[in-house]
């Protein structure tokens, strides 16, 4: 699975939660495959995804998922470590695993520790690894199913990417009011 059969198998196994975005490909690819409220797309601060997503998941009680890259994950790993240490968060944190910077030019990741080892080293007590849209899909309807802790997804990325979508041209303080005024709305429903 390349990187856009990943994001499109995550849009398929969701409808309504919250989905942070990493900054870079992952947002752009997002947006220009299903644009919904309740995406945030980073459009900077590479290696927070996984800490707003912690934010927004301990805020609103609502299942939260961080799409994220393994750059980012291991430009920022506190992350990880912050999400570990509690037991009672509703988070799926999936990584997509290319092995580069895709979108700052393709730089290979310097660094490539086991994700899953670092994740479960972190306090993350379910840990999965998934070579398939299929696999990923199928395991994530199950995920969001049950989400009352950290949730950790490993998506090895192989194959030739198609065009990656323009940039998220939204106005930041627009997309984040949207976002926000749709996190609210999904919290106040739950109840």
């Amino acid at each position: 699975m390349n990187k856009t059969e990943a994001i499109q198998a995550i849009l398929d196994a969701t409808s309504v939660q919250p989905i942070v975005f990493t900054t870079g490909f992952s947002s752009r690819i997002a947006s220009g495959l299903d644009d919904r409220p309740n995406h945030f797309y980073m459009t900077g601060s590479m290696g927070l995804a996984s800490s707003v997503g912690i934010g927004i998941a301990q805020a609103s009680g609502l299942a939260t998922l961080v799409v994220d890259g393994d750059g980012a994950v291991l430009m920022n790993p506190v992350g990880l470590i912050t999400a570990g240490a509690h037991e009672s968060l509703p988070l799926a944190h999936i990584v997509l695993d290319d092995g580069q910077y895709a979108s700052t030019g393709g730089q290979a990741v310097p660094s490539r520790p086991d994700l899953g080892a670092l994740a479960r080293d972190c306090g993350y007590l379910e840990v999965h690894r998934v070579h398939t849209a299929g696999e990923l899909s199928e395991l994530l309807c199950g995920v969001l199913a049950r989400c009352s802790s950290p949730v950790f997804i490993h998506c090895v990325l192989r194959g030739a990417e198609p065009p990656v979508p323009p940039r998220v041209e939204a106005d930041l303080g627009d997309h984040a009011a949207r976002f926000g005024a749709k996190v609210r709305e999904l919290a106040k429903e739950r109840g």
